[in-house]
């Protein structure tokens, strides 16, 4: 077991930090080495098996991601833009795999992460799903084949605790339209209506982000013309599959050269 690589976990108290764990220790490829959270929670510093309601797993919660880092093959990380930030030149330094599926980075955070990737591996997704990234590279084929006589709406449902709309994966599915119609998303993204908002512009890609209940992740992609309809449609139901989908980032990762890459890479796609 000792020669598997090892991964750190960040966020490790929250939903998907505690999936990420659970999949690491049922995983044969991959074994846990340390997991962190931010400084003044009631995990740091006690073993994480005992915080997650199991037995002792060896492993002490740490408050320092440097620390943690060390000697680790790669660290996982689904927890808010800023602390990501942190942890990429964290990664990058400790020459570990950064598998990123944090969402929400504006373009300034965004380009710290291109400068943090120069020096390491980073593999960043809005979505860390097999599903999702099909879906996107179809969206890609749609658009490309249909013209602005389509309308193109991006609709997003997600739990009620999330807080960042659009979702990342709808923005995923938005670069992909607008790469397929060979646009800047920027250029014709619209992602509010209320009120007396006039007629859509032709053109433009939309989206629609709900929030409710326990939602895991619906998203569709509507093509709507003049008598017709296209829906492309992923449903999420088990947040397993974007933790699964990490892992193998974190795999593939190993001994990859420095630089970013998302999950179109990692699945060949």
């Amino acid at each position: 077991m000792s020669d598997l690589p090892g991964v750190v976990i960040t966020g490790v108290s929250g939903r998907m930090g505690q999936m990420l764990v659970r999949e690491v220790l049922a995983s044969e490829k991959l074994r846990l080495v340390g997991a962190v959270e931010r400084s003044g929670h009631d995990w740091v510093g006690k073993d994480l098996g005992t915080m997650m309601g199991g037995a002792d797993l060896g492993v002490t919660v740490s408050d320092d991601a440097a620390s943690a880092f060390e000697g680790a093959n790669a660290v996982i990380d689904f927890t808010a833009p800023a602390a990501t930030i942190a942890f990429a030149k964290a990664a990058a330094a400790a020459k570990a795999v950064h598998v990123i599926g944090t969402t929400g980075f504006s373009d300034d955070e965004l380009a710290e992460l291109s400068k943090a990737a120069q020096g390491g591996v980073q593999i960043r997704a809005g979505n860390m799903s097999l599903g999702v990234n099909l879906l996107t590279q179809l969206t890609k084929k749609v658009a490309a084949a249909l013209d602005e006589d389509w309308d193109i709406e991006v609709i997003e449902a997600h739990h009620n605790r999330k807080v960042d709309a659009p979702s990342g994966t709808a923005l995923m599915l938005g670069e992909a339209a607008a790469e397929g119609r060979g646009v800047k998303l920027s250029d014709v993204s619209d992602r509010g209506r209320d009120g007396i908002t006039g007629a859509r512009k032709k053109g433009d890609i939309g989206f629609t982000a709900i929030r409710g209940g326990d939602i895991v992740g619906e998203h569709d992609v509507l093509f709507a013309a003049a008598g017709e309809r296209i829906v492309l449609r992923h449903l999420a139901t088990d947040r397993g599959i974007f933790a699964r989908g990490a892992l193998k980032a974190a795999l593939w990762g190993q001994n990859r050269e420095p630089g970013e890459y998302d999950m179109l890479d990692v699945l060949g796609l």
